[in-house]
């Protein structure tokens, strides 16, 4: 049983890991059971019906996607990204253009809803980037437009993106929609 709620562990924190301590307080086991559990699940994904592996990256335990099937997740790429973007694609990427760099749970603040797997689909199709991390606590990762974002919305450069005019008409939690109030200054 604690091998699967592992595997949900892994699957929630996605590209965030999580660390052997982490592992232990959350599981509630010693060093060792802790573990022993890594490695009965690592082994678990070695058979070829698993299209996963857990990988040791920065000191944390994270899943990935097995290199070998590398030829298919691009294919996906190539044959079922649409050139329309979503709704909800274009309110992230509004929010994150106009207040690059800018962490994902930033967006979220300003959205209302989780934004994490927007923010993977967009980096996916190369509309966004990692621009670093934050001083924020834990040091969250940053996340900016890239060119193939200026390209897809034909603009030169990002300051080229319509200014928002902000009346007083505006409430505040209107206003807050196109302003972060956590856009960090370099």
């Amino acid at each position: 049983m604690k091998i699967g709620v592992l595997e949900g562990l892994l699957f929630v924190t996605g590209e965030d890991g999580l660390t052997l301590d982490d592992i232990e307080k959350l599981l509630e086991v010693s060093n060792e059971e802790a573990l022993t559990l890594i490695e009965e699940y690592k082994k678990s994904l070695e058979t070829e019906s698993r299209g996963l592996k857990l990988v040791y990256l920065g000191n944390k335990y994270k899943l990935t996607t097995k290199e070998e099937h590398k030829e298919y997740y691009e294919l996906l790429v190539d044959k079922t990204v649409s050139s329309t973007l979503s709704q909800s694609a274009l309110e992230t990427l509004a929010i994150l253009a106009y207040n690059e760099p800018i962490s994902v749970g930033q967006i979220d603040e300003i959205r209302g809803v989780s934004s994490r797997d927007m923010v993977r689909k967009l980096l996916f199709r190369g509309l966004i980037d990692v621009a670093g991390r934050s001083d924020l606590p834990g040091k969250p990762m940053l996340y900016k437009t890239t060119d193939k974002f200026l390209d897809y919305f034909n603009l030169s450069s990002i300051d080229e993106l319509p200014k928002i005019e902000i009346n007083e008409e505006m409430s505040e939690e209107e206003k807050d929609l196109f302003i972060s109030k956590y856009k960090e200054e370099n």
